[in-house]
């Protein structure tokens, strides 16, 4: 017997799909990895040593809940200098990889029945811990037409008295849209009188192909309601250390810690201290690693374009494209599901994503240009031998 609650919580088929192609290519079949949203790029080396001088040193016991001071301090200058705010280390919480600052500052403000308005397509996450916390999910809609970004209309007409949460993610998962400063600045008036906090991912920030990154948390009026999610794990290539922040109003932030002393104690000491020296040592690593997303991109949208029946908008950030396949005779799910079986080329449904993302599918370019131009050939193959035209 389990509880009820367990038939809402959702997950990410990004990791099911990489499963089932494991599966395949222990059969012996090749198979070109497009579905799973990771940098394929070595963490930099001095990231490395800074994680074993930490452990050498004594870093292997127990941290404050919300993370070692000097890491909180580090990441509240950090977070102030590229965001145009005064942050303290009271601001901020570390949590192990960036979905508890999804889980809990939803969990410490919001009761059942309210409700929150969140991108579709979108991170799926987002709409898990919206259900599974017995509140009523919102979708946003964002459209090809409007180059994924948000309809400020559209969201002045969600937003009821039972609204709390508004979550935004710019540049966004799986679209790769964002939305610009004009955007933001209507969407701050339109929700700077209003009793609601703002959870602002930008996860993706320093993955930017062109303009600068926004925060809404930088309009007047807007720090107080805003939550930045942000961490290490996109921008320094370290998804398997675990390590993200949010970055909050310290009533919050002191929730959000009782939080993480409830579930997590503390976040891996050692691995913050690595976090730390990420913020403070050189960039350059990150800025190759950004100038090679921008060159698969290119080369991604363009091979997407020439293939009959897909149309792909240009990504503003992130490392996903996300092409419309709706005038083909198949349904995204099913296009996605043959093309991993038949094709040998693993990616997302959009539908992964929220019934937004039906008619698309999701491809990350987090891989090699040759495996990319790899894949397009075999999806340009598959679409011929399968007769499949617009």
């Amino acid at each position: 017997m389990y509880a009820k609650r367990m038939e809402r919580l959702g997950t990410e088929t990004a990791f099911e799909v990489l499963a089932r192609a494991r599966a395949l290519e222990a059969q012996g079949k090749d198979v070109v990895h497009l579905e799973i949203g990771e940098p394929d790029f070595d963490t930099p080396k001095f990231i490395c040593d800074a994680a074993v001088e930490a452990l050498r040193g004594g870093y292997t016991h127990y941290g404050p809940s919300a993370g070692l001071p000097e890491v909180r301090q580090t990441i509240a200058d950090y977070v102030s200098r590229t965001r145009d705010l005064d942050y303290g280390p009271e601001n901020v919480v570390v949590t192990p990889g960036a979905k508890p600052i999804i889980f809990f500052p939803l969990l410490a403000c919001v009761e059942e029945g309210d409700e929150v308005i969140f991108p579709d397509p979108a991170f799926p996450i987002y709409e898990s811990m919206v259900d599974f916390l017995g509140a009523k999910p919102v979708p946003l809609r964002l459209r090809e037409e409007n180059d994924f970004s948000v309809d400020v209309d559209e969201l002045a007409s969600l937003i009821t008295d039972k609204t709390r949460f508004l979550i935004l993610n710019s540049p966004a998962n799986p679209t790769g849209g964002g939305i610009g400063r004009d955007e933001l600045a209507a969407i701050a008036d339109l929700v700077r009188d209003r009793d609601l906090h703002i959870l602002s991912d930008e996860i993706y920030s320093r993955i930017l192909y062109e303009g600068d990154h926004h925060s809404i948390a930088s309009f007047a009026g807007l720090k107080e309601k805003t939550i930045i999610l942000d961490g290490f794990s996109k921008t320094y290539a370290m998804t398997g250390w675990r390590l993200g922040y949010g970055v909050m109003n310290p009533e919050l932030a002191a929730h959000v810690t009782r939080l993480m002393t409830n579930s997590n104690s503390c976040t891996n000491v050692f691995v913050q201290r690595a976090g730390m020296k990420a913020l403070e040592g050189p960039q350059d690593d990150v800025d190759t690693m950004v100038a090679e997303f921008r060159r698969r991109r290119d080369v991604i949208v363009e091979g997407l374009n020439q293939l009959p029946g897909f149309r792909c908008k240009t990504p503003r950030g992130a490392f996903y494209a996300f092409p419309s396949v709706a005038d083909l005779p198949i349904s995204s799910k099913q296009l996605a599901s043959d093309l991993l079986e038949k094709a040998g080329v693993a990616c997302l449904s959009g539908t992964a994503f929220g019934a937004g993302g039906d008619g698309y599918l999701r491809f990350s370019y987090a891989n090699s240009i040759e495996n990319i131009e790899k894949a397009l050939e075999r999806i340009g193959n598959y679409l011929e031998e399968a007769g499949l035209r617009p």
